[in-house]
């Protein structure tokens, strides 16, 4: 489960896939935890690493949808892919797979536009080694792509002048093409959001700083009389709106493998630190506490990358009649981002003092984790997103709407860039959550949560949010909180199933979740807008995980056996 650069795996890849990842391993471990400290702590932008993926082609084959690749078929849109080297970039630092998902970001709009002379270009400064960004947020409307001060005026010609500035715009520095989210002076409402290709060497594009203490660029610029030709432009009226929130779609996703990645880095290091350190005569992974935390970090990583895993398939097999990705795609940010910290801050508990020092990963780790549920989208605007899910993923299944087949095989992802409008939400049907629950019965923990998962619905039938709860956020990130696990452990139990999981840790990561849905339930009861027979229903919901001596132990042996593993070279 947990990534091993030393054997790294990834046998579902394509062995020229496997190869560029395990090229990036050796680049990094050739390279030494010394020097990539040393890096992190100076800010020094990472030229050399850009350096090496342009000399090995990855952003160029990874990132360029078949359509445009040219007939090349190693150039493809494959999220199998696309997310195995978003997990190892993050393993050796959040800065790597930062420029990686910003160039995503910036490609968005791009391929999802019918503007071939832009694509074409997009591809072949791709296959050069350029980076790429995209510049939606604004310093006082952040990604409110509602309200835009980016104008772009009409000239004496065919084209238009832009003028306004961008804030937080990652590779803003040096990326060939950034595109810029703006709107056209005089049209009103959804017809005037435009959608442009901008070069940052341009002279009229100001690089105004890095507005972050980071190794990362991520930049404020600003726009003076930016000459804005017709064949500069990628999408124009509604079409830019949903551009802009597709493009996300697809970037968001990323942010749970970068989670993981960093996770299994923290873990590896956290593990053999503590094995290897007596403390009043015991082995400090002798320690009740110890354990405990091992056993739930473990759990809870293993869980994120069950999720993870599972919902790529969603991914890859959507389509105009099939959009549950919109459900599990926010659900990886939101989540398995938010899982991390948590994986994070038990094993802090571990490393103590160790985690601060200067010559540890785990300084990193601690510090760049908690980016990953801030970006893309705030927690609090992915939930109130899957909110939206609620009511037919509960209580309007369709029976005749199977889980999808494991989609491992090489290939090229292209309804990703032609998702259509971003409405209609509500009409999007989902399978019978249920079933995955069906074969894991006799997994205690697993039988235990079926349970809380089904008071959650009678909650919601005998005693549903009223007209103000409706409207109280506050109130509703916490039901939310307890919706998101019932889909959460769908994933995780379908994955389970594919890949035969073994049960003992299974059951471990359900005591976990039986854990978290009653901590909820305290939660929702404590708040002040709880109605009684709301508060009577989390009381009652507030339940003890079953117990099993041996089932903990063997999680923890498995744990355990990381100690000495894997450590990055000096």
């Amino acid at each position: 489960m947990i990534l091993d650069p030393n054997a790294p795996g990834f046998d579902h890849l394509e062995p020229r896939d496997r190869e560029a990842i395990e090229a990036t391993i050796a680049w990094f471990e050739d390279r030494g935890k010394v020097a990539l400290k040393d890096a992190d702590r100076e800010h020094r932008w990472y030229s050399d690493y850009l350096a090496f993926q342009a000399s090995e082609g990855i952003f160029a084959r990874f990132l360029t949808p078949a359509r445009d690749g040219g007939g090349d078929p190693e150039r493809r849109w494959d999220t199998q892919r696309i997310c195995a080297f978003s997990e190892v970039s993050a393993f050796y630092g959040l800065a790597y797979w930062y420029t990686w998902q910003v160039t995503i970001l910036g490609l968005g709009p791009i391929f999802m536009s019918e503007n071939e002379a832009a694509r074409e270009r997009a591809a072949r400064l791709l296959a050069g080694g350029e980076i790429f960004a995209f510049g939606l947020s604004e310093r006082a409307h952040g990604a409110d792509i509602y309200s835009t001060d980016m104008v772009l005026t009409p000239d004496s010609g065919d084209g238009w002048r832009a003028n306004g500035g961008k804030y937080y715009i990652g590779n803003g520095n040096e990326a060939a093409m950034v595109s810029v989210f703006g709107r056209i002076e005089g049209v009103e409402g959804a017809d005037g959001y435009a959608f442009f290709a901008a070069d940052s060497r341009h002279p009229d594009y100001e690089l105004v700083r890095n507005v972050v203490n980071s190794q990362n660029y991520v930049s404020q610029f600003e726009l003076h009389d930016y000459p804005v030709e017709p064949g500069d432009i990628l999408h124009r009226g509604p079409a830019a709106f949903d551009a802009a929130l597709n493009t996300v779609n697809i970037g968001k996703f990323n942010l749970g493998f970068a989670s993981i990645g960093i996770c299994e880095h923290a873990l590896h290091e956290s593990i053999t630190h503590a094995d290897s350190r007596i403390l009043y005569g015991m082995r400090v992974t002798d320690f009740p506490h110890v354990r405990q935390a091992f056993a739930d970090s473990y759990a809870r990583l293993a869980a994120m990358k069950l999720f993870a895993n599972r919902a790529i398939d969603y991914m890859r097999t959507a389509s105009p009649d099939d959009r549950r990705y919109l459900l599990f795609n926010p659900l990886t940010k939101m989540k398995v981002t938010t899982e991390g910290e948590r994986v994070i801050d038990e094993l802090w508990d571990v490393m103590a003092a160790k985690g601060f020092e200067r010559d540890m990963f785990f300084e990193m780790a601690a510090k760049d984790i908690r980016g990953l549920p801030k970006l893309e989208g705030t927690v609090h605007v992915n939930m109130a997103l899957v909110l939206k899910f609620m009511p037919a993923y509960l209580f309007d299944p369709d029976p005749g709407l199977a889980p999808p087949e494991r989609a491992l095989a090489p290939g090229d992802d292209e309804f990703l860039f032609r998702q259509g409008p971003a409405r209609g939400l509500s009409r999007i049907r989902f399978g019978d959550w249920r079933a995955a629950f069906e074969p894991f019965a006799t997994v205690p923990n697993v039988a235990r949560f079926a349970e809380l998962a089904e008071s959650f619905k009678r909650l919601l039938i005998d005693a549903a949010p009223d007209a103000e709860q409706q409207k109280d956020l506050d109130y509703l990130l916490t039901l939310g909180e307890l919706f998101t696990l019932i889909p959460y452990a769908q994933l995780i139990l379908e994955q389970a199933k594919l890949v035969d999981f073994p049960a003992d840790t299974l059951d471990q990561i359900f005591d976990v979740l039986v854990r978290d849905f009653s901590a909820y339930a305290v939660e929702l009861h404590g708040k002040t807008s709880a109605t009684a027979a709301q508060a009577d229903w989390a009381r009652g919901a507030i339940t003890r995980p079953v117990v099993g001596g041996e089932r903990f132990d063997s999680v923890f042996a498995t744990v355990r056996g990381l100690a000495g593993q894997y450590e990055m070279r000096r």
